[in-house]
C-alpha cells in the first residue's frame, strides 16, 4: 500500500520502502496531481506550472516522459490518463492530507478529551511546512497557503479544546509563542486573552488586548473584531458602564422593532409594496394620506393594545431599581422610542412604581410632553422650566420620545410619531432638552449614553441624536451595542464618540447582569 505525504516535504514510500521520485519537475509533477488527487488535472495546466507562460515546443513531450516514468515508479493503475490531462487515484488513507483532514472533521463532534487527542493525532501528521521543497515555484505558492491555514485552524481548535478541559495556565507560554509567530490571526489572541484572564493575569489580558488592537490597526488599518471586543469588555467595559450606572450618570437609551407594525399596517390598508418590506413611516405615511390620522391610529391601537412580554432587556433595568435604593443612587431615567408598555410592564411585574413623560405628536399639544403619575393622573408639561413633580430621587423616570399608545377608553394622550410628516414636524421642533421637566433636561445633559437595539437602518435613532445634541459629540464617554454593525455604521458611532460593541442584547445583558451580581434577577426571556 503506497503512503503519500505533502504535508511536508514530498515523500512517497511503498511497503515502508521511500520511492526514488526523479528530478524536481518530476517532483513537481506528482505535487501538482496529488494536490488535486481523484480529480482530473489538465495537461495545459500541469505545462504552465512546470514551465511558465513560455514553455518550450518539447514541454508536451518531457510531460510525458514524466507521467511515464511516475507510472513505473506508482504502478499503473495508480496514474491514469483521462481527458483532457491526467488523475492521480489515492486509496483511502494513503495521502497524510486526507487523514488530516478525517481526523480534524471528526474531532468536532467528539467530546473535549477526545477533540484534543484527535486533533493533536492530526497535528503529528505535519512534518514542517506543507510542500516545503516548492516554496519557491508560482504554482506551490497558493496551495502552501491554503494548507497552512487548515493547519492554524486546527491548532487554534486544539486550543479552544484544552481551554475548554481548563487547561488554562499550561497554555499561556505555547500561546505566546503562536502569537508572536503571527500577530494578525484574531483567534490566537482572543485564545491568549482568555488563558490569561482564567489564570488570574487580568492586567496582562488587558495588555493582550492593546497589543492586539494595536497591530491590527498599524497593520491592517481596522480595529479587533467581535471575539476580541467582547474578551476585553468585562473588565473595562462593564466596568465603566456600572460605574455609571451606580453612580447615576447612565442613560439607557432602548430602540424598538417596529417591523411588525409595518407589517400589520400594510396589510391591514393594503399597502401597495412592489419590493418586499417597507419602513412604518413610508407606510404609515400612505395610510394617512389614503385613510386620514384616524384610521391610522385606531389600527395602531389596536396593534400595541396587549400586554406585551418584557424582553431580557426591559427585565434587568427593572430589576435595578431596589438595588439604586439600597445604595442610595438616583433612579433611572429611561429613554425609550417604542410605543407599547413592553418596558412598563416588566416595572409593574417587578412591583416598581414609575413615572412616564411621553411625547405628543398630535392635537392642541403637539410638541410637548405629558406627565403620566404611577396613579394613572396625567398633567401636560406646559411650562418645562417651572415643572417639579418629576425626581429621579423617587422613582424611574421612563421618557417615551415617539409617543404611546393609551390603554385607556378616552385615548386622550396616545400619540405617535410615526409618519414621514411626523419626523419632519419632530426635527422642526427644538431640541427635547428645552421641552421636557428640568430635572430630566439636566440628566440629559451630564449622563453616559448606553445604545440598546439600535441600528443605522433605524434612521430615527439619527433624529433622536439631533434632537437631543445636534451636531455636537456627546458630552460624557457613551456606548452602543449592535449585534454585526456594517463599517458605515461603526464610522456613525466613531463621530458621535460612542464605542460599539457587537453583542446580541440578550447576551449583553446577560453579562452586564452577571458583572453587577444580579444573576439572580432572571432576566432570561
Amino acid at each position: 500500500m503506497p503512503e503519500f505525504r505533502i504535508l511536508g516535504p514530498l515523500e512517497v514510500s511503498i511497503d515502508d520502502r521511500t520511492v526514488p521520485l526523479g528530478g524536481q519537475k518530476q517532483r513537481a509533477l506528482l505535487a501538482l496531481l496529488l494536490v488535486d488527487a481523484g480529480h482530473v488535472v489538465s495537461t495545459d495546466r500541469l505545462v504552465n506550472a512546470l514551465w511558465g507562460e513560455n514553455p518550450p515546443r518539447t514541454a508536451v513531450t518531457s510531460l510525458q516522459n514524466f507521467i511515464s516514468q511516475l507510472r513505473k515508479l506508482l504502478g499503473p493503475e495508480t496514474l491514469e490518463t483521462k481527458a483532457p490531462g491526467y488523475r492521480l487515484q489515492v486509496g483511502a488513507g494513503e495521502l497524510d492530507l486526507d487523514r488530516f483532514r478525517s481526523l480534524v472533521e471528526g474531532a468536532r463532534a467528539a467530546p473535549v478529551e477526545e477533540r484534543s487527542a484527535r486533533l493533536r493525532e492530526a497535528l503529528a501528521l505535519w512534518r514542517g511546512t506543507a510542500l516545503a521543497d516548492f516554496a519557491f515555484e508560482a504554482w506551490a505558492t497558493n496551495e502552501i497557503g491554503r494548507l497552512a491555514e487548515l493547519r492554524h485552524a486546527a491548532i487554534e481548535d486544539r486550543v479552544d479544546a484544552d481551554l475548554e478541559s481548563g487547561q488554562d495556565a499550561e497554555l499561556v507560554g505555547e500561546l505566546e509563542s503562536l502569537v508572536a509567530d503571527h500577530p494578525l490571526r484574531e483567534r490566537l489572541r482572543a485564545q491568549l486573552m482568555l488563558a490569561l484572564y482564567r489564570s488570574g493575569r487580568q492586567a496582562e489580558a488587558l495588555s493582550a488586548y492593546q497589543d492586539a488592537r494595536r497591530v491590527l490597526v498599524d497593520e491592517l488599518g481596522i480595529d479587533p473584531g467581535p471575539t476580541l471586543q467582547q474578551l476585553y469588555a468585562p473588565e473595562d467595559h462593564f466596568t465603566a458602564v456600572l460605574n455609571a450606572l451606580f453612580g447615576g450618570r447612565l442613560v439607557p437609551v432602548l430602540g424598538a422593532d417596529v417591523a411588525e407594525l409595518a407589517t400589520g399596517l400594510a396589510h391591514r390598508f393594503g399597502y401597495p409594496s412592489e419590493n418586499g418590506s417597507s419602513p412604518l413611516t413610508r407606510v404609515a405615511q400612505y395610510v394617512a394620506v389614503m385613510k386620514g390620522s384616524g384610521p391610522l391610529y385606531d389600527e395602531l391601537h389596536a396593534l400595541l393594545d396587549d400586554d406585551s412580554p418584557p424582553t431580557p432587556v426591559h427585565r434587568f433595568f427593572a430589576s435595578l431599581a431596589p438595588v439604586l435604593r439600597e445604595r442610595g443612587a438616583p433612579h433611572q431615567l429611561i429613554v425609550t422610542t417604542s410605543f407599547d408598555v413592553a418596558l412598563e410592564q416588566a416595572f409593574v411585574e417587578a412591583g416598581e412604581e414609575f413615572d412616564v413623560v411621553a411625547y405628543l405628536a398630535a392635537g392642541r399639544n403637539r410638541g410637548r410632553f405629558c406627565h403620566i403619575a404611577p396613579d394613572g393622573s396625567v398633567e401636560l408639561i406646559d411650562v418645562p422650566n417651572t415643572y417639579i413633580d418629576l425626581s429621579l430621587e423617587r422613582r424611574t423616570i421612563i421618557l417615551k420620545l415617539h409617543g404611546q399608545v393609551d390603554r385607556s377608553g378616552e385615548r386622550e394622550w396616545e400619540s405617535f410619531v410615526v409618519t414621514e410628516d411626523d419626523y419632519i414636524d419632530y426635527l422642526a421642533q427644538t431640541d427635547v432638552a428645552s421641552v421636557v421637566p428640568v430635572s430630566v433636561a439636566a440628566k440629559l445633559r451630564r449622563s453616559h449614553f448606553l445604545f440598546l437595539g439600535y441600528t443605522m437602518a433605524d434612521w430615527n435613532l439619527r433624529v433622536i441624536l439631533n434632537r437631543l445634541w445636534g451636531d455636537q459629540p456627546l458630552s460624557y464617554r457613551s456606548w452602543a451595542i449592535q449585534p454585526q454593525p456594517m463599517p458605515f455604521e461603526r464610522e456613525f458611532w466613531r463621530r458621535r464618540d460612542v464605542d460599539v460593541f457587537e453583542l446580541p442584547l440578550a447576551d449583553y445583558v446577560g453579562a452586564l447582569a452577571q458583572h453587577a451580581g444580579l444573576e439572580h434577577v432572571g432576566v432570561a426571556s
